[in-house]
């Protein structure tokens, strides 16, 4: 079986344009959030051998039932599951976290407002908090209603970038370093997404709609699965009529748990696993996003969203503030959020970036919220010693899966994070882009990703979904019913093992189905 050790980063450019050491393995982007020891000969040898694949399915690993280390929380079996600090955090850091969830789960209102420490929602948004998209700190879910608002999923936009359109830096260094992408601009009316709430006295700027039809898959041993394929458009444009030529990507919110742990690998572990032109020849040619980062001014390793177009959680925390909320923070000051010059009203309504706080959410809250999101445990692995689950995580590794889901990581040693610092995590993900191929494709590039490519969802926590959401959809957009669905929507340099899972014995397709509802 490949194994992602064997691949090479061979972004040789970067070489000029970054600070970063030089490993066998290639360039390194520099991991400028973390303050880092820097790992031995010693123990980096020590590391490769805990993390390499195993080849032993009769019974569990060394510490496989800690998927987050000692970050780990107890498992459980309400709606909660998702929402515990890490097991290792402090008496002062859980006071934080409480602190921080509070900040999150808020409620903002719309300006003018009594409540000033609450005030300046919109003028147009998304939702009215964090919690209300990250469902008890876990997965979004397409619209319940039709005609209702998308609530916890909303609409990304995009238009073609014109000869005319001043390019960013990260469209600068890209272009410098010869990566093949293809510029893109936020639509000129409608912004980086479609909010589709709005304040009183402002028109929102759409309703998503979104129709199915379903697609039987015939599976081996008689039996079938059916796939819902999605159509979405835009309704009830409220600034004019909506371009020929604008990209759309349905996008739910992504579970919340483990972030802290993702950002805390070292981006030489990750990039360690690309290979964009398929080298070793196995068909998996994971590439690694670039993005600019608004905190430090220059490029860093994408990490977060559907795309990993996000370097940090206190990135992605920022632009869900700005984007969805329409709340202004140190990272993003404009207090009309995703407003255009196109929608003067918007620009012009009243704010809440006026009094002592400077930004709606100034940097102390923005910190709180981002030690919150850092912290969300991962709970425990359950049942990892029973047969069938040890024999369908032999099918997962047999089939592929975790070529791209990659288990196991150590994360870097940090004085300043002690509840991430050196622990090995279970996350299966390489937080790489993959072509996903046609079925899933959105046709909108995000800044190395083209339309066909997604990053690979970490997998920890899925089988507690429906446990703590209340429903089962997966993957980008909610069109996956269950796992198994998730799984034949799979194409591109996933196709062979999606079709290996098709053909497979019924019963290894239930034990591979037992396995990762284990996770």
């Amino acid at each position: 079986m490949p194994s992602s050790s064997k691949k090479i980063w061979r972004l040789l450019p970067l070489l000029s344009l970054c600070a970063a050491p030089v490993l066998a393995q290639g360039p390194v982007l520099p991991d400028l959030h973390l303050e880092a020891t820097p790992r031995t000969a010693g123990e980096s040898a020590r590391i490769s051998a805990v993390t390499a694949p195993t080849d032993d399915f009769s019974k569990p690993e060394r510490f496989e039932t800690n998927p987050g280390g000692a970050a780990t929380v107890r498992a459980r079996d309400d709606a909660d599951a998702f929402s515990l600090p890490s097991g290792n955090i402090s008496f002062e850091g859980e006071l934080k976290f409480k602190v921080g969830n509070g900040l999150f789960r808020k409620l903002w209102v719309s300006s003018p407002s009594s409540t000033l420490a609450s005030d300046g929602l919109g003028p147009l948004y998304n939702s009215r908090g964090c919690q209300n998209c990250h469902l008890k700190d876990g997965r979004g879910h397409p619209p319940d209603d039709p005609d209702a608002p998308g609530g916890s999923m909303f609409l990304r936009l995009s238009v073609p970038a014109s000869e005319n359109d001043d390019r960013s830096e990260i469209e600068d260094y890209l272009a410098g370093i010869g990566n093949p992408y293809t510029p893109t601009r936020p639509d000129p009316v409608y912004g980086g997404q479609l909010q589709d709430l709005a304040v009183a006295g402002h028109p929102a700027e759409g309703h998503m709609e979104i129709t199915y039809h379903e697609v039987k898959v015939p599976l081996s041993g008689g039996e079938t699965a059916s796939l819902r394929v999605p159509e979405y458009r835009i309704a009830n444009p409220g600034y004019g009529e909506l371009r020929e030529d604008l990209m759309i990507s349905p996008r739910v919110a992504p579970p919340m748990i483990g972030l802290g742990l993702l950002e805390a690998i070292p981006a030489q572990d990750i990039l360690a696993g690309t290979d964009p032109d398929d080298a070793d020849g196995d068909g998996i040619s994971g590439r690694a996003q670039i993005t600019w980062s608004a905190r430090y001014q220059q490029p860093m390793l994408g990490r977060f969203g559907w795309k990993a177009g996000m370097p940090t959680i206190e990135e992605q925390s920022a632009a869900a503030f700005s984007g969805d909320i329409g709340i202004s923070n140190p990272l993003h000051r404009s207090p009309a959020g995703d407003c255009t010059q196109a929608q003067q009203d918007c620009l012009a309504a009243p704010h809440g970036a006026d009094d002592v706080r400077g930004d709606e959410i100034d940097a102390e809250g923005l910190e709180l919220v981002t030690f919150y999101s850092r912290n969300l445990g991962v709970p425990a692995r359950r049942d990892v010693d029973d047969p069938q689950v040890l024999h369908g995580k032999q099918v997962f590794y047999d089939t592929g899966c975790a070529d791209c889901h990659r288990p196991k990581y150590v994360t870097a040693r940090m004085e300043n994070r002690p509840e991430q610092s050196f622990q090995l995590i279970w996350p299966y993900t390489d937080l790489l882009l993959h072509d996903m191929g046609e079925g899933l494709a959105d046709h909108r590039p995000e800044g190395l990703a083209n339309g066909q490519e997604w990053r690979t969802a970490p997998l920890w926590g899925i089988g507690l979904t429906e446990q703590v959401n209340g429903h089962s959809m997966l993957l980008h957009d909610g069109r996956a019913r269950s796992v198994l669905e998730a799984i034949l929507w799979h194409g591109g340099e996933a196709q062979a093992s999606r079709d290996a899972v098709i053909a497979m014995p019924p019963e290894d397709r239930a034990a591979l189905l037992r396995f990762l509802d284990s996770l």
